[in-house]
């Protein structure tokens, strides 16, 4: 077996270095973070001869809980990386030209593609380390910006909140020419903020099934207050499955499939050759809007609710209401009566008394419609996303079914 499980190194460059001496020796890479690198071990002692050349493991899927292992070939990720810098030619800039400034982690393939993108076009990649980047102040000195070419940042909705809410952050992110922001959607109060700034964010759409980026929006569009995250790249067509609203993808660089109990699973695609993603969105003439994810979705009486965006407007408002709320998941519980209905985890933050705060939350939305409000309130404490911004609903969903009975409709 020509695979090489890669060591859990916290030293950015050490690990891509040892990526990119596998890859020349015809091999494969596999990629998992500390937490996961273990049950990937496990799936790869099943694995036997398994040799699909230079190539990439990487986790997927888990927003819904359910971790598999994604291949993708090494010739897809570059086909991800011409198809973006076309893209990057189309605004006027030259990807050969640019400093790359990469703070994501190498397992994940928005992490992943910054250092395939900077050697096919020869452009300066530089890691950006994650304690850095939680202290604005300390990235602004260590990581001053150059004013003689064109600056590019990948970035998460978790990491651009803590920029912007910093002086500091919001002055170092003006450097920048471009701003990538994706791996989960982009808030509405974060969008706000960031064009009050004057800040160049290109809000994007991929997934590890497409070997990163499909659609990406320009600054420009971005900056005069179109929503959504652009249009698809030249490489890639898009489109809506009619029944569920699913994004649908067809695009050369799909991924040959899932590394699975020791054998490669096809990817699963419609007879006519698209992947159908677990996001349910709408095509616009001015691109793609996510809705939300379809296994996250809920059925509430006659109406069809998405978490997710109503996880965007409550903490909004919180925000705006100076409420010390840390972390905010809404999740869906049997009703007899409704089907489903919403039951909010909440971890309050440092100084919040818990039970005022779910006394205000509960004023939030008592406004509102009431399939979208949540019935229960639960206190939290280790509630978080993973360090990539994105909910593993799966696992908070079982840390729910676990807690005892609430004892009264309160929760």
């Amino acid at each position: 077996m020509n695979v090489w499980l890669a060591e859990a190194d916290a030293d950015a460059d050490r690990r891509a270095a040892g990526i990119e001496r596998v890859w020349a020796q015809g091999g494969c890479v596999a990629l998992a973070g500390p937490e996961e690198r273990r049950r990937l071990a496990e799936e790869l002692a099943l694995a036997g001869g398994f040799d699909p050349g230079p190539a990439v493991l990487l986790g997927s899927g888990g927003s819904s809980g359910a971790r598999r292992w994604c291949l993708q070939p090494l010739a897809h990720l570059q086909a991800s990386a011409r198809a973006s810098g076309a893209w990057l030619e189309g605004l006027g800039v030259d990807p050969a030209s640019c400093l790359h400034l990469n703070p994501l982690p190498l397992h994940h393939v928005s992490g992943l593609l910054p250092l395939v993108r900077c050697r096919l076009w020869g452009a300066e990649l530089r890691w950006l380390a994650p304690d850095t980047m939680r202290d604005p102040s300390r990235l602004t000195a260590t990581c001053p910006l150059p004013a003689d070419r064109p600056v590019l940042l990948s970035l998460v909705p978790t990491q651009l909140r803590r920029l912007l809410a910093d002086p500091a952050g919001i002055d170092w992110l003006a450097g920048c020419r471009l701003i990538w922001v994706g791996g989960a959607a982009l808030p509405p109060d974060l969008a706000a903020r960031a064009r009050a700034a004057g800040l160049p964010l290109a809000p994007c759409y991929g997934a590890t099934e497409t070997a990163a980026m499909v659609c990406v929006q320009p600054p420009e569009r971005f900056l005069a207050g179109e929503p959504g995250c652009g249009t698809p790249l030249a490489d890639v067509r898009l489109r809506l499955d009619p029944g569920s609203a699913a994004v649908e993808v067809a695009t050369g660089r799909l991924s040959p499939g899932f590394l699975s109990h020791g054998r490669l699973e096809p990817l699963p695609l419609t007879a006519d050759g698209w992947w159908r993603s677990g996001d349910a969105g709408h095509l616009e003439a001015t691109g793609l809007r996510i809705r939300g994810r379809l296994d996250g979705a809920i059925h509430s009486g006659a109406e069809t609710v998405f978490p997710e965006q109503l996880e965007v407007r409550l903490l909004a408002a919180a925000q705006e209401a100076g409420l010390p709320l840390a972390a905010l998941l809404l999740l869906a519980e049997p009703d007899p009566e409704w089907g489903q209905r919403l039951v909010a985890l909440v971890r309050p933050g440092p100084e919040a008394d818990p039970e005022a705060l779910l006394a205000e939350l509960g004023r939030q939305v008592a406004g509102w419609p009431p399939a979208e409000r949540p019935r229960r309130w639960r206190i939290c404490p280790t509630l978080a996303p993973t360090t990539a911004g994105k909910w593993r609903r799966g696992q908070w969903q079982d840390w729910l079914e676990a807690q005892p009975a609430p004892p009264g409709p309160g929760g």
